[in-house]
Formats: C-alpha cells, structure tokens, sequence
C-alpha cells in the first residue's frame, strides 16, 4: 500500500468542512492498489474529482476503483469519448469515468453529459474535473496527485516519460457531510 500518511486533519473548503489525508506513492502499482482502497469506502451517489498534470496517474488510480468496484470493461482514459459508463458485474455501483479535458469551463457542457442523472446511482470519477463539476454535489471526494520528479528526471523530460523512482504525493480531501466521519487514512491500510 502508499508508503507514508503524511498528515490528516480537518480544513475548510469554503463553508463546507473537509477531511483531507495526505501520502505518497511510488508505483503505478501502488496507485492502483489506492484505487482499489478507495472504492471500498465509495457507494453510489459519490462524485470523486481527480486533478494532476498529464501522467500524473489519474486513470491508473480509476483503473483501481473499477477493479475495488468491480465493474465490466477495461478502465481506460476517456479522453475522445469524454465519458465512460462502467456497468457493475455485481450488486455494487456503475462507475461513470469522465474526461473533462477537452471541455469548457462552462457548466452547459457538462450539463449536456446528464451526469447529475447519473449521479444518484453510480460513482462518478472525474479527470480535470476543477470548476466544472463542483455543482453537481455538495459532497465530493477530490484527489489531488502532484508528480515529484526524482533526481536527474528535470523538467525537461517528456511528461508521461515515468521513472521507475517518479514518486506521487497524494492528497484525499472529502468535502461535505458525506465525508465528515469517512476514514480516508483506512483506504491506505
């Protein structure tokens, strides 16, 4: 599982409290081992935003949450479909993957994704999701994946190039009710 907790504590985003726990990661495999973690806290009506740069390992950790949900289909990145609807295999939630890239910031494009439809009955995970899906919830789960470079890989490398020692800090903040007595640390155990 991730290598260290780093810190957990409550802060506020905006007038909605929120729990944040902090780690980091050290191999795609571990970024889907969080995922995996991650789903069993997650149940349908959850909204789970993803932010990092390109290669950050955002769909490698949805990769995680189908397989923690147990879903139909290979997870992959969205990115020309914009969404992808995953069907459970069992009695758990679908799980919606989004790609909001290539969207707008404005909230009709979403709109016309219907993912408040959605919503209700399945996860929702959204890439690039940063002002543009927060209306859809008032409970959301946003993940935050900052790359950190090892010595030598400067920024002059290709971004998706992934060193073998390229470490991840993670950053899981539930914001709203839903998350107020959910423990995140218990995804990293």
């Amino acid at each position: 599982m991730p290598d260290v907790a780093t810190a957990t504590g409550t802060v506020a985003v905006g007038r909605t409290p929120s729990v944040a726990v902090r780690l980091s990661i050290d191999s795609p495999e571990r970024m889907t081992e969080l995922g995996r973690g991650l789903a069993a806290l997650l149940r349908p009506g959850d909204l789970v935003m993803l932010t990092g740069e390109l290669g950050a390992g955002k769909t490698t950790l949805t990769r995680g949450l189908g397989a923690g949900l147990g879903v139909r289909g290979a997870v992959t990145s969205p990115t020309f479909v914009i969404a992808r609807v995953h069907p459970s295999l069992g009695s758990g939630p679908p799980l919606v993957h989004v790609d909001a890239y290539r969207l707008g910031g404005g909230l009709d494009e979403m709109e016309d994704l219907d993912l408040d439809v959605s919503l209700p009955e399945s996860v929702v995970v959204v890439e690039w999701g940063d002002g543009k899906v927060e209306e859809l919830s008032d409970d959301r789960l946003h993940v935050v994946i900052d790359r950190v470079l090892a010595e030598g890989n400067g920024s002059g490398t290709d971004p998706l190039a992934v060193a073998e020692d390229d470490r991840r800090e993670i950053t899981l903040t539930g914001i709203g009710a839903r998350w107020k007595d959910v423990d995140l640390a218990s995804a990293l155990a």
